[in-house]
């Protein structure tokens, strides 16, 4: 018996060899418990691929995309421009990694908040910027959640701004796909602001966590996140022959796992739209025109 068993486990070792290492990814990644996945049309909202889409799981950093969210629409309201100055308060300074590491009493501006949340995903900025607009971290995280409801994200509960450890902060892979299609709804004049691929920042670059702004021709944003509860997950949106999805996947156990599956069922996805996939030579013409997305920030008053 023992020598089947073996025998079936070199079996499935030399499947998985054969089907190469992005194939390999995706059967791993679907074997988790911390697994969860949609694609959705933009357009219409339908849903073209899921996978546990209403299990509850934690949202990690894809969290910011909510932070980013209630700060897109402060501006819309005329609370604040992207020169309004935010400041740094020693609470939100002591938020652990990632983080931009600005000193106690900085003042930064609106732009640079959303490019520092949106590339070096900073806990101490998204502490900063709920503060700002709420007065606290945990007001902020209660107004997050209410707005998020109304939005019709209705298993999402927030408890701070930038998606730290808390066994209360939950979501869904399918309420994180209405957000970001929200997202590209309600503010396409701020979208851009995704697909950068690196910051300019204090005479230096620093650069996305999305590593599929770059390896998958046609994605242009949204997040990336982890924390060890949630595994390594994304919220992010591919558009290819006038065909827009948006697509979350949860509980990767690295980001090349996260990522192989992502492509996998966007493929899917766009297959399913009458998509086809792009040729090579111009995949690497994509690849290296995503590689050169380079924004900056206005200063403050600037």
């Amino acid at each position: 018996m023992s020598c089947r068993f073996q025998a079936l486990g070199l079996a499935v070792v030399l499947l998985l060899a054969a089907m190469g290492p992005g194939r390999a990814q995706v059967a791993a990644i679907e074997r988790s418990e911390r697994y969860a996945a949609i694609v959705l049309d933009h357009q219409t909202g339908n849903i073209l691929v899921s996978h546990h889409a209403d299990a509850l799981r934690h949202p990690a950093s894809l969290t910011k995309a909510m932070t980013l969210y209630m700060l897109f629409e402060a501006m819309q309201g005329g609370r604040l421009a992207l020169n309004s100055p935010i400041r740094m308060s020693a609470e939100a300074q002591s938020r652990p990694p990632s983080k931009l590491g600005l000193p106690v009493g900085t003042l930064f501006s609106v732009e640079t908040a959303i490019l520092a949340l949106v590339t070096r995903s900073a806990n101490d900025v998204a502490a900063a910027v709920g503060e700002h607009l709420a007065g606290s971290e945990e007001a902020f995280a209660r107004q997050m959640t209410l707005r998020a409801r109304q939005l019709g994200m209705t298993r999402t509960v927030f408890r701070n701004a930038s998606g730290l450890p808390d066994p209360d902060q939950v979501t869904t892979a399918r309420d994180m796909a209405l957000l970001g299609r929200r997202l590209l709804q309600d503010f396409p004049q701020h979208y851009h602001y995704f697909s950068a691929t690196h910051f300019r920042h204090n005479q230096g670059l620093i650069r996305s966590h999305n590593g599929m702004l770059v390896d998958y021709p046609g994605t242009d944003g949204i997040k990336t996140g982890y924390i060890r509860a949630s595994g390594y997950n994304i919220l992010t949106s591919a558009e290819r022959g006038g065909v827009r999805l948006v697509g979350a996947v949860f509980g990767g156990s690295n980001w090349r796992e996260r990522n192989a599956q992502m492509a996998s069922l966007f493929d899917e996805g766009f297959a399913r739209q009458g998509v086809r996939g792009i040729p090579p030579a111009a995949a690497e013409m994509a690849a290296a025109a995503a590689a050169g997305r380079v924004l900056a920030a206005r200063a403050v008053g600037g």
